[in-house]
């Protein structure tokens, strides 16, 4: 037996072993995502590439989760664990299914390239419902759980590999992500872009690593010593694989020029700790090698890594010793797991005005319009990055479930962006009229507006006629603001449901509707959970995971990184008043804080508070902690979400919280990026949302306020 072949010697001793026995050709064969077959060493072929944002993607049928911003909205990290197991044990599903056959091809394999923490700086990202929204400590906690979900627990395998993507610096724009150099000082790359990834290489333990398209401060991020080399090995100690993202080496000469040729791009990426290339340059490796420009012990270390992580995956080991390799197809797709993300769906809902009208009372009503675009839209529901499902629930098939007596009159209305629904047809709003009548012979309307991946999503990934995936603007395309305005002006009552990643400008519909449910892309049968939203089945919990501006028109330049230009970025630099803030989302119950308390531990603060539902129905309340610098000389956010608390309370019932505030979440950077501790104030808000004006005018709740020094 050989070394490597030795399962009670650790796997970095055995891929080493291993991988000294290929010649340079072979171990350059592993550097791309189509990882060859050696046969003399029985390693077999592997891609890669696969994906599990919120479901496992792109490779038959699984359980559709919500899309990721809109798990955000749940601000619940045990949640999203749980969703991250889910995904693995299905990928194992699948995988062990065809493995069987031999299929070892794209989107079959267990290292999963997700999850995304790149903060949603602009809500005009076309990726950015990728992310988990735009706060650094909610993206550090989600994606952390997320990762410990997929890669499990078990004290010698993984269960599947996650990766955390882009590192780092990026939030489009898309158009331009293949040439654009973002523009960042250190003091908001730690304050801002970093966190989430340093909490997932150092908390989580995360398997991989991707690197952007762009450049950062100059350095392609596939290829930056200050990223790769100084911050994520040296500092961070990550002893994981870093992968670039697809076809990003080649940019290197073709659009950033910071190299002439492939050899010196290939030779660059992989010299700065770029081990694995989505892509197929690297295969030109050995022309870098004859070059002079990298060596085979570069080579080989990247390799190594490349082998450990398949070796942590059991992929060398005798299959009766790894556990999961057990897992049958049968646990795929089960009625637990879509029962589980229906369950998700509806912690991802948010209520963002009520004026009385819900919950609706399925007796009293004999007629009910469902209008729009995507209410009967299965794009609406997915996201990109999305599996296949075994059954999809619209928002008409929820309605549909919900009223089974009643007459439900569904008109499109318009199309999603285009002037008209028939091509022969020359005037615009050839649907219009049927929406208008169908309003007006309703008790209530139902209007599902928005957008969906075709829309807002990745440059090349959709035909996309708005900006290369990212949103020209915040508003509704095509004629869907007419439809609203027509259907309002019936006179009947209308509740919008809006279907969207990102943040719209809802300021109309803020004044014309009863009621607004931000959707998001609530996942395979979101429609169901909307529903039960509508008729009370369930009290809505969740909270907006990004700003809600009134307008684009204050926002930055996209190409803008600084989140304190202009007016400022997201609710931590944001000097206007928003629509609907960041953690705002109304419920069918109430929660009342009382006893703040703070006491040193140390380094630490130990802050604890009591919530009470003080409503008739049960409630999952998302109890927050923000930080505020007394002095504001520093150069400090407004104030930063630093503790979360998740807990489902009965009526009547009294949780008792309790948050530890570490020295790093007091602390503040200085303009080189140094993390200090400033002496003076610091004032603590302990309640349901953010300690702004506009959440109090909304909700008429103040959170709790303890100041420590």
């Amino acid at each position: 037996m050989e070394k490597y072949q030795d399962q009670s010697c650790g796997f970095e001793e055995r891929a080493a072993d291993l991988v000294s026995r290929m010649t340079l050709e072979e171990k350059i064969s592993q550097t791309v995502f189509t990882a060859a077959a050696i046969d003399r060493l029985g390693v077999p072929a592997y891609n890669y590439w696969n994906e599990a944002l919120h479901g496992v993607a792109r490779a038959g049928v699984a359980t559709m989760f919500p899309q990721a911003v809109g798990m955000a909205a749940s601000f619940d990290e045990g949640l999203l664990k749980h969703v991250g197991e889910v995904i693995a044990h299905e990928g194992r599903a699948k995988y062990n299914a065809n493995s069987k056959y031999n299929d070892r091809g794209i989107f079959k394999g267990l290292t999963f390239w997700s999850p995304n923490v790149n903060i949603f700086r602009d809500p005009r990202w076309g990726r950015g419902h990728e992310t988990y929204g735009e706060d650094p400590y909610l993206t550090s906690r989600l994606g952390v759980g997320f990762i410990e979900g997929i890669q499990g627990d078990h004290p010698k395998y993984l269960k599947a590999a996650a990766c955390a993507k882009h590192f780092a610096v990026h939030s489009g724009p898309e158009a331009l992500r293949h040439e654009f150099n973002a523009e960042v000082s250190e003091k908001e790359l730690r304050e801002t872009y970093l966190p989430a990834f340093k909490a997932c290489v150092q908390e989580a333990k995360v398997e991989a690593v991707m690197g952007a398209y762009n450049r950062t401060n100059g350095e392609p991020c596939c290829g930056s010593d200050k990223l790769l080399v100084q911050i994520l090995r040296d500092e961070w100690g990550f002893d994981g694989h870093v992968t670039s993202d697809c076809w990003a080496i080649k940019d290197f000469h073709e659009f950033h020029h910071v190299t002439h040729t492939v050899a010196e791009s290939v030779a660059l990426a992989m010299n700065k700790g770029c081990d694995l290339n989505c892509g197929h340059l690297f295969l030109l490796l050995n022309q870098a090698v004859n070059e002079g420009l990298i060596t085979e012990d570069v080579i080989t270390k990247s390799v190594t890594r490349l082998i450990v992580t398949r070796m942590r995956l059991g992929m060398f080991d005798n299959p009766e010793d790894v556990p999961f390799n057990s897992i049958s197809y049968l646990e795929n797709d089960t009625p637990e797991s879509n029962a589980f993300a229906e369950e998700v769906s509806r912690r991802s809902l948010v209520l963002l005005k009520n004026d009385g009208i819900l919950p609706l009372k399925p007796e009293e009503i004999k007629t009910i319009a469902v209008i729009g675009p995507n209410a009967d839209s299965r794009d609406a529901l997915i996201g990109n990055y999305h599996g296949t499902a075994s059954q999809y629930i619209t928002v008409l098939d929820g309605i549909r479930e919900a009223l089974p007596h009643a007459r439900i009159l569904y008109a499109e209305g318009c199309h999603l962006y285009k002037e008209t629904d028939s091509v022969l047809e020359k005037i615009p709003g050839d649907r219009m009229a049927e929406a208008i009548e169908a309003a007006k012979l309703a008790d209530v309307a139902i209007v599902a507006l928005g957008l969906d991946e075709n829309l807002e999503g990745e440059e090349g990934d959709a035909s996309n006629a708005f900006a290369s995936g990212d949103k020209r603007d915040l508003c509704f395309p095509g004629l869907q603001s007419k439809l609203l305005e027509a259907v309002t002006e019936t006179g009947t009552q209308v509740i919008l449901v809006n279907i969207t990643g990102s943040s719209m400008d809802l300021r109309e519909a803020d004044a014309s509707c009863k009621a607004i449910v931000q959707a998001f892309y609530p996942g395979a049968r979101g429609g169901r959970s909307v529903a039960s939203l509508l008729f009370g089945e369930y009290s809505p919990s969740g909270k907006l995971p990004v700003t809600f501006y009134k307008t684009g028109e204050e926002l930055p330049d996209i190409t803008d990184y600084s989140m304190r230009s202009g007016q400022g970025r997201t609710y931590r630099f944001m000097k206007n008043e928003p629509l609907y803030p960041f953690a705002y989302g109304l419920n069918y119950t109430s929660f009342e804080y009382s006893d703040i308390k703070a006491a040193k531990a140390g380094d630490n603060f130990i802050v604890t508070a009591k919530v009470k539902n003080i409503g008739k129905i049960k409630g999952n309340e998302s109890s927050l902690l923000f930080v505020s610098h007394g002095d504001k000389t520093l150069d400090v956010p407004n104030w930063s979400l630093k503790g979360i608390n998740n807990n489902e309370i009965q009526p009547g019932e009294t949780a008792e919280l309790s948050f530890t505030l570490t020295k790093s979440d007091l602390s503040v950077f200085d303009d080189e990026g140094k993390e200090v501790y400033a002496p003076g104030k610091i004032d603590i808000y302990v309640g349901g949302g953010q300690p702004d004006n506009r959440s109090f005018a909304l909700t008429g709740a103040k959170p709790l306020r303890i100041t420590v020094e």
